[in-house]
Parts: C-alpha cells; sequence; structure tokens
C-alpha cells in the first residue's frame, strides 16, 4: 500500500511537471510503452524489481529498453535511482496514465464478456457508457467463459454485473434462505 502511495505521489508530481512544459501527451505515451513493457515482460519486471541488482543498472536497462523517452521520462528515471525507488518504476507509469487520463477528461471501461464482443456491439456499448459519464470513453473487452454469458461494465470504481453466473448467484442466495 505504501507503494502505491508512492507512486501516486511521483506520478501527480511528473503529470503536473509535463503539464507546465506542454509534453503531458508524450510523457504519457512513454508511462503507457513502459507499463505495458514490464507487464508484457516478465524477465524486465523481475529485473527492476529484483533487490540484488543495482538500481544504477536498473535505470541503465530502463534507458537501453526506452532509448526515444521524453526528457522528463528520463528525469523521472534519475529522481527514483536518487530515492531508491526504482522498483516503483511500473506503478508510476500505470499511476500517472490514469491521473492523465483524469484530467483530460477521458474515461476507461472494462466490458467482461463470455465471447468476444463484435464492433455493432462495442458502439452501442460506446455510446450507452457516453449517456452514462458524458466522457470520451474507451472501452478494453475481457474474455471470462467462466460468466457464462451476459456482460460485466466497469467503469472507475462502478460495475454492473448483467452476467449470467451473476444472476445465478443471486438466485442460489435466494433458495438458501428459504
Amino acid at each position: 500500500m505504501a507503494g502505491t502511495r508512492a507512486a501516486i505521489r511521483y506520478a501527480k508530481a511528473v503529470l503536473s511537471l509535463a503539464t507546465d512544459k506542454q509534453s503531458a501527451d508524450a510523457v504519457n505515451g512513454d508511462m503507457q510503452a513502459i507499463a505495458n513493457a514490464i507487464s508484457d515482460n516478465k524477465e524486465l519486471g523481475e529485473a527492476l524489481k529484483n533487490e540484488v541488482v543495482k538500481a544504477e543498472v536498473k535505470k541503465t536497462i530502463l534507458l537501453q529498453a526506452f532509448p526515444n523517452s521524453n526528457t522528463i521520462t528520463k528525469e523521472l528515471f534519475n529522481v527514483l535511482l536518487e530515492n531508491k525507488r526504482m522498483e516503483l518504476v511500473e506503478q508510476v507509469a500505470t499511476q500517472y496514465s490514469k491521473l492523465y487520463n483524469i484530467q483530460i477528461g477521458q474515461e476507461s471501461a472494462v466490458v467482461t464478456t463470455a465471447i468476444p464482443m463484435t464492433n455493432d456491439i462495442e458502439m452501442k456499448v460506446l455510446a450507452k457508457i457516453k449517456d452514462l459519464t458524458n466522457k470520451a470513453v474507451t472501452v478494453k473487452n475481457v474474455i471470462d467463459e467462466d460468466i457464462l454469458g451476459g456482460f460485466i461494465l466497469r467503469i472507475g470504481d462502478v460495475e454492473y454485473n448483467a452476467s449470467i453466473q451473476n444472476n445465478l448467484n443471486k438466485l442460489k442466495r435466494e433458495f438458501s434462505l428459504n
């Protein structure tokens, strides 16, 4: 939990600096690339979290992995190195993107379905979400066959569960109470 709070503080500071220098969008691109690379590459993530690997080596790895990063992003690496917090780089990158999206008024929604959504259904979901939030929304479709059918919609902290699995669980609870 303390790591998450620290990551949020670093992300807020970087966003503030990037906004002042009118580079928030470019830095967001860097942060998304960093977060995706670390989550997709197990070895990179382990190297950055490994306490045996020296912080200077971690910084070198990041600079080699992201050579075209914005100056602000590279400066973040230096600050994390100085403060002995290199293990937070993925969390900072993730938090930065969340804060950036809030700043520009963009919301992200996750729709969990049993099968992939068609483009037609995705457009209908986007339209409905736009009506509910009045914000620009991006939709990510997650496939989970355990929900059997229907969907689970999560926008920020709000979740709407219209899955068949959820309805079956409600029925099961009702029958067990009687």
